[in-house]
C-alpha cells in the first residue's frame, strides 16, 4: 500500500502542482485531438461514401436512359436486338436495386414500367422518341439530385398504376398488346422465311460499223497537231 501512499503524497503536494496542471493540460490535449480526428475521419469517409454512391447513381441512370431510348423505338427493333435490350434491362434493375439509396426499390419499380410503357407505345400507337425519353430522363435526374421529392412522385406514380390496371379498359388494352405483337412476330417470321430473288445479269452487245462509217473514217483528214518543240504540224 506504500505506492498509493506515495501517489497520494505526490497529488497533495504543493511542489508537484505545476507538474500536475502540465499532465492535466496534455491529457485534455490528447483527448479533444482524438475526438477532432475522430470527428474529421467520420466526415471524409462519408464524403468518400456519398461520393461513390452519386457516382454509382450516376452511372445506372445514364444506363437506364440508353435502354429507354431503344424502348421508345422498340417496334423498329429485330427480335434479335430486342433480346439484348430485355436482358440490359433485368441488369441495370437489379443494379437499381443493390443501391445503397433509400427509395431505390421504389426508383426500380417505377422505371420499369415506364419502360414497359414506352415499347406498348411504340408498338401501338408508333415511336416519339423525344418527349417519351425527355420526360423518364427529368424523373430520374430529379432522384439524383432531390431523392426524397422524387420518391414522392414515384409512389404517387406507382398507386395510380395500379388503380389504373384493374380498370375494365385494361383487358383491352392487354388483348390489343397482344395482337400487335403477335402481328409483330408474324411480320419478321415472313421476312426470314422469304425467298431472296437473284437479278439476273443484263448482257450489252458491243456496237458494229456500218459500212457508211467504214468508208467515211477512210476519207478523213489527217489531224493537224502542233508539234511541242518548234510549233510544225504533224500531219501523221
Amino acid at each position: 500500500m506504500n505506492w498509493l501512499n506515495d501517489i497520494q503524497d505526490f497529488f497533495s503536494s504543493n511542489a508537484n502542482s505545476a507538474t500536475i496542471l502540465v499532465l492535466a493540460f496534455f491529457l485534455i490535449g490528447v483527448v479533444v485531438a482524438l475526438i477532432l480526428g475522430g470527428a474529421i475521419a467520420s466526415k471524409v469517409s462519408s464524403r468518400h461514401i456519398k461520393a461513390n454512391e452519386d457516382q454509382a447513381k450516376s452511372a445506372v441512370i445514364a444506363s437506364l436512359i440508353d435502354v429507354a431510348t431503344e424502348a421508345s423505338v422498340w417496334n423498329a427493333l429485330s427480335p434479335q436486338e430486342q433480346i439484348l435490350s430485355d436482358r440490359a434491362v433485368g441488369q441495370i434493375d437489379i443494379r437499381v436495386r443493390l443501391l445503397n439509396v433509400k427509395g431505390a426499390g421504389i426508383a426500380a419499380d417505377w422505371a420499369t414500367h415506364q419502360l414497359g410503357e414506352m415499347k406498348r407505345n411504340s408498338a401501338t400507337f408508333g415511336y416519339q422518341l423525344d418527349p417519351a425519353v425527355t420526360e423518364f430522363r427529368d424523373r430520374l435526374l430529379l432522384w439524383l439530385h432531390s431523392p426524397s421529392k422524387a420518391n414522392k412522385i414515384f409512389t404517387s406514380d406507382l398507386e395510380r398504376w395500379a388503380y389504373q390496371s384493374v380498370a375494365p379498359e385494361a383487358k383491352v388494352a392487354a388483348a390489343q398488346d397482344a395482337w400487335v405483337a403477335q402481328q409483330y412476330e408474324q411480320s419478321y417470321a415472313e421476312a426470314a422465311t422469304a425467298p431472296v430473288e437473284t437479278p439476273e445479269p443484263v448482257y450489252y452487245a458491243a456496237p458494229v460499223a456500218t459500212p457508211e462509217e467504214d468508208a467515211l473514217s477512210s476519207l478523213r483528214l489527217p489531224r493537224e497537231d502542233e508539234d511541242d518543240r518548234g510549233g510544225i504540224p504533224n500531219m501523221f
